[in-house]
């Protein structure tokens, strides 16, 4: 993590900067909290440190362990899941409403060209493209299509669950197969979305619904062999 510049919005500064590093696995599930460590790798002082940690506790990403303070709190299988059935429904949603404005003749043209970009962006990956890009320019297209829908309400509802769901996404976007037919998927909902077809409601729903069983099969699936090993 990089040094932060001091400023009376600090302690947001903070706070966005920690539930990054936690959204990225730069602070492990599970990894014990040292305060004094992190004001020192942020150049900050350990008062807003302490501040930004008791919002993380809010959000479920850090928790108390008692005596040895706070720690970043384990991937739940049964958390994410209702997580994805809220996404899954809210995808849908935006998707449905961004496929009417374009049937309406209200999307402005340069919002179709940003999700155009983000797809090319996308097909210049390769192999050795680092997850956490891989991770970002998921999270960018979902983002676009929330904008694209013109209902705010939505991306107040969804934002405080993205760092919750990128920290799962490494466990898929690492995997070929499923990294093909997730942009397979986005690249199916663009395109409805563009022709203005309501069917883009129901492939968004879907995606989301795949994205969500498969990050929690695989979840469980490490559970198991932690369990057992």
């Amino acid at each position: 993590m990089e040094l932060i510049d001091q400023s009376p919005i600090l302690v947001d500064r903070v706070y966005e900067r920690l539930r990054q590093a936690i959204a990225l696995a730069e602070l492990a599930p599970g990894e014990r909290i040292r305060q004094a460590e992190l004001a020192d790798r942020l150049g900050v002082s350990r008062q807003p440190v302490s501040h930004a940690l008791q919002l993380l506790k809010r959000d479920g990403l850090v928790e108390e362990t008692g005596r040895k303070g706070l720690k970043v709190t384990e991937i739940d299988p049964a958390h994410l899941r209702e997580i994805y059935q809220v996404r899954a429904a809210l995808d849908g949603l935006a998707a449905g409403l961004a496929a009417a404005r374009v049937a309406g003749g209200r999307m402005p043209e340069a919002e179709l060209k940003t999700l155009a970009g983000i797809l090319r962006q996308a097909e210049s990956f390769g192999d050795d493209t680092p997850v956490t890009e891989r991770i970002a320019l998921d999270v960018d297209f979902h983002n676009q299509v929330i904008v694209m829908s013109g209902n705010r309400r939505i991306a107040e509802t969804l934002e405080p669950q993205f760092s919750h769901m990128m920290r799962s996404m490494r466990l898929v976007l690492d995997i070929g197969g499923f990294r093909e037919t997730a942009w397979d998927h986005h690249t199916e909902i663009a395109r409805l979305i563009a022709a203005g077809d309501a069917a883009a409601e129901g492939a968004a729903r879907a995606h989301a619904e795949n994205a969500g069983k498969e990050t929690e099969a695989r979840l469980t699936a490490m559970q198991v062999l932690k369990n057992t090993a």
